[in-house]
Protein backbone atom coordinates (compact mmCIF):
# COMPACT_ATOMS: atom_id res chain seq x y z
CA UNK A 1 0.00 0.00 0.00
CA UNK A 2 1.16 3.60 -0.61
CA UNK A 3 0.24 6.96 0.61
CA UNK A 4 0.11 9.55 -1.99
CA UNK A 5 0.46 13.37 -0.25
CA UNK A 6 3.17 11.92 2.44
CA UNK A 7 4.65 16.08 2.80
CA UNK A 8 1.33 17.14 2.98
CA UNK A 9 0.27 15.00 5.70
CA UNK A 10 3.07 15.07 7.61
CA UNK A 11 2.87 18.67 8.38
CA UNK A 12 -0.21 18.75 9.58
CA UNK A 13 -0.08 15.31 11.71
CA UNK A 14 2.77 17.39 13.21
CA UNK A 15 0.89 20.76 13.94
CA UNK A 16 -2.16 18.81 15.62
CA UNK A 17 -0.92 15.14 16.74
CA UNK A 18 1.75 14.03 18.51
CA UNK A 19 4.05 11.38 16.35
CA UNK A 20 4.01 8.97 18.64
CA UNK A 21 0.20 8.83 17.90
CA UNK A 22 1.45 7.26 14.62
CA UNK A 23 3.30 4.92 15.49
CA UNK A 24 0.75 3.63 17.76
CA UNK A 25 -1.98 3.95 14.39
CA UNK A 26 0.91 1.94 12.31
CA UNK A 27 1.51 -0.46 15.11
CA UNK A 28 -2.33 -1.30 15.75
CA UNK A 29 -3.36 -1.32 12.20
CA UNK A 30 0.33 -3.56 11.50
CA UNK A 31 -1.14 -6.40 14.16
CA UNK A 32 -4.56 -6.53 12.83
CA UNK A 33 -3.82 -6.93 9.23
CA UNK A 34 -1.43 -9.72 10.84
CA UNK A 35 -4.60 -11.34 12.39
CA UNK A 36 -6.62 -10.61 9.25
CA UNK A 37 -4.19 -11.93 6.75
CA UNK A 38 -3.93 -15.15 9.04
CA UNK A 39 -7.40 -15.37 9.38
CA UNK A 40 -7.89 -15.31 5.81
CA UNK A 41 -4.94 -17.54 5.17
CA UNK A 42 -7.29 -20.79 4.96
CA UNK A 43 -7.41 -22.49 1.90
CA UNK A 44 -10.42 -24.66 0.58
CA UNK A 45 -8.86 -26.40 -2.62
CA UNK A 46 -6.38 -29.01 -2.02
CA UNK A 47 -3.93 -30.33 0.37
CA UNK A 48 -3.50 -27.45 3.51
CA UNK A 49 -1.16 -27.69 6.39
CA UNK A 50 -1.34 -24.34 7.40
CA UNK A 51 2.54 -23.29 7.10
CA UNK A 52 1.35 -20.26 5.11
CA UNK A 53 -0.55 -19.51 8.18
CA UNK A 54 2.32 -20.08 10.26
CA UNK A 55 4.76 -18.41 7.85
CA UNK A 56 2.70 -14.53 8.08
CA UNK A 57 5.11 -12.39 10.11
CA UNK A 58 5.27 -8.69 11.02
CA UNK A 59 7.98 -6.22 11.62
CA UNK A 60 8.12 -2.99 12.67
CA UNK A 61 10.89 -0.61 11.01
CA UNK A 62 11.77 3.31 10.64
CA UNK A 63 11.50 3.64 14.15
CA UNK A 64 8.06 2.85 14.39
CA UNK A 65 6.47 4.43 10.99
CA UNK A 66 6.65 1.53 8.42
CA UNK A 67 4.81 -1.81 9.37
CA UNK A 68 5.77 -4.95 6.78
CA UNK A 69 3.20 -7.99 7.08
CA UNK A 70 3.77 -11.21 4.66
CA UNK A 71 3.83 -14.60 4.38
CA UNK A 72 7.54 -16.17 3.75
CA UNK A 73 6.66 -19.17 2.27
CA UNK A 74 8.65 -19.67 -1.52
CA UNK A 75 4.51 -20.69 -2.51
CA UNK A 76 2.52 -17.84 -1.13
CA UNK A 77 2.38 -15.93 -4.42
CA UNK A 78 1.15 -19.18 -6.23
CA UNK A 79 -1.85 -19.24 -3.38
CA UNK A 80 -2.55 -15.82 -3.96
CA UNK A 81 -2.44 -15.48 -8.02
CA UNK A 82 -2.92 -18.70 -8.93
CA UNK A 83 -1.27 -20.71 -12.19
CA UNK A 84 -2.44 -22.88 -15.11
CA UNK A 85 -2.60 -25.72 -12.66
CA UNK A 86 -4.47 -24.18 -10.18
CA UNK A 87 -7.07 -21.36 -9.43
CA UNK A 88 -6.30 -18.33 -7.22
CA UNK A 89 -6.91 -18.40 -3.44
CA UNK A 90 -6.46 -14.45 -2.50
CA UNK A 91 -5.64 -13.80 1.07
CA UNK A 92 -3.43 -10.95 0.66
CA UNK A 93 -5.04 -8.56 -1.26
CA UNK A 94 -8.41 -9.13 0.96
CA UNK A 95 -6.43 -8.38 3.97
CA UNK A 96 -4.61 -5.33 2.67
CA UNK A 97 -7.88 -3.64 0.87
CA UNK A 98 -10.23 -4.11 4.12
CA UNK A 99 -7.32 -2.93 6.36
CA UNK A 100 -5.75 0.00 4.46
CA UNK A 101 -9.14 1.69 4.51
CA UNK A 102 -9.39 1.22 8.17
CA UNK A 103 -5.85 2.43 8.56
CA UNK A 104 -6.67 5.89 6.00
CA UNK A 105 -9.44 6.44 8.75
CA UNK A 106 -7.55 6.06 11.77
CA UNK A 107 -4.82 8.64 10.02
CA UNK A 108 -7.48 11.28 9.27
CA UNK A 109 -8.56 11.13 12.72
CA UNK A 110 -5.29 11.81 13.61
CA UNK A 111 -5.64 14.76 11.68
CA UNK A 112 -8.61 16.62 13.13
Amino acid sequence: MQIRGMDRLLRQLRKNADLNDVKKVVQMNGAELDSLMKRNATFTKGYQTGETKRSIQTSLSDEGFTSTTKPTTHYAPYLELGTRHMSSQPFVKPSIDKQGTKFISDMKRLMR
